[in-house]
């Protein structure tokens, strides 16, 4: 994996300009989500065509959790439109579909679908402009898709950005309960990336300095403050380097379901899961599956209350839970036939991430006090 470019919005967006210029594309195609039309990067992207000589086609055919419909429409229109670059413009979905267009654009359609077959990684350049201070995917080599309603995890280095825009005036435009649910999942991929099993040195650096500047600028950043918009913005994408490298464990797990059954946004299910996973955790440090140790694992909990500006690992899993309860989110209203549901979507794999082994007992238990304050219903 390469170092990625940042460009700064700076001087009307001349980094951006310059780069697309100086990669030789011709014909880009965005990828964009519903925010866009209201940033300001809008109009220099629109204007390509008569200030660099860049066609420009836009394509929006996507969803909260993409469905793989849109990576088919995309893959398409790159294809029939004459497209040799991608900019994915938006949040976390737009980044999955980018990404995965840019993944298959030179593979032929076929009756497997393109999620199910080898890629191979190609030269067409991939360009982002994270609009969420949440999900850091522009810092990732991760995409997420839905095939039939299955959630497909597509890995592949080739598709780490290999240019981002961290442009921090894209956030003043957005939605309050949108600003609460992605920070907390900044919050929850710094937080598991630091437990996790694979984690190392560097992640932990990169999640340690992510945790830091999202309790540092919650404050400024919830009142829409540039400066602090600009240093969540950053927490977000140091987060993502974080999981870049180690990948989430059981709280990313036993999410998503929360999310396609009750509307929640990701960040707010993160959230809701780990408020209960953390302290969960540390009460079973004996069944600790990291080969590193207990030992070590007692440590890591303790840097990383440390992080989080707390003198025990207690503390520091109380500091997140009254974070959750200090933004107002609810608590999705479950129905006992959700339950069999929530277990059955957890993928096994995630949990190999988490540092402490979960039963099917658990998970099941897990969900029961996830979901047991029942309030009302997200909209």
């Amino acid at each position: 994996m390469g170092e990625q470019k940042i460009l700064s919005p700076e001087n009307g967006y001349s980094e951006l300009t310059a780069y697309l210029r100086a990669i030789g594309v011709r014909h880009l195609l965005v990828v964009h989500d519903g925010a866009y039309p209201h940033l300001q990067v809008q109009s220099v992207i629109e204007r390509l065509p008569e200030t660099c000589g860049i066609a420009v086609t836009s394509f929006n055919d996507l969803q909260p959790n993409p469905r793989y419909t849109s990576i088919e429409a995309g893959v398409r229109l790159f294809r029939e439109a004459g497209c040799d670059a991608v900019l994915a413009v938006g949040g976390g979905s737009a980044m999955d579909v980018a990404k995965c267009v840019k993944l298959y654009a030179d593979m032929e359609p076929g009756d497997v679908p393109f999620v199910k077959r080898e890629a191979t990684a190609n030269r067409i350049p991939l360009l982002a402009v994270p609009t969420t201070a949440g999900t850091g995917s522009e810092a990732t080599r991760f995409a997420v898709i839905y095939l039939n309603s299955v959630k497909q995890s597509v890995a592949h280095d080739s598709i780490l950005p290999e240019a981002v825009l961290m442009d921090a005036s894209v956030l003043d435009t957005l939605p309050d309960y949108q600003r609460r649910a992605t920070m907390l999942d900044a919050l929850s991929h710094a937080v598991e990336s630091f437990w996790n099993v694979n984690s190392t040195e560097e992640s932990q650096r990169y999640a340690a300095e992510a945790i830091g500047d999202v309790l540092r600028y919650q404050d400024g950043y919830l009142c829409n403050e540039p400066e602090a918009n600009s240093g969540m913005l950053w927490a977000a994408h140091k987060a993502g380097q974080a999981i870049n490298l180690t990948k989430t464990t059981a709280g990313h797990a036993m999410c998503y379901k929360i999310t396609s059954l009750y509307g929640a946004a990701h960040g707010h299910a993160a959230a809701l899961v780990n408020r209960k996973l953390w302290p969960w955790t540390l009460r079973h440090l004996d069944r600790c599956i990291d080969p590193r140790g207990e030992t070590y694992l007692k440590d890591a909990f303790d840097r990383l209350a440390a992080a989080m500006g707390c003198s025990t690992a207690e503390a520091a899993a109380q500091r997140f839970s009254d974070l959750y309860d200090e933004l107002g989110l609810p608590v999705p209203r479950a129905k006992a036939e959700d339950f069999p549901v929530l277990c059955a979507s957890v993928n096994p794999e995630r949990l190999k991430n988490h540092p402490v082994a979960l039963t099917a007992e658990d998970i099941e238990a897990l969900y029961h006090e996830i979901l047991s304050e029942n309030t009302e219903k997200v909209d």
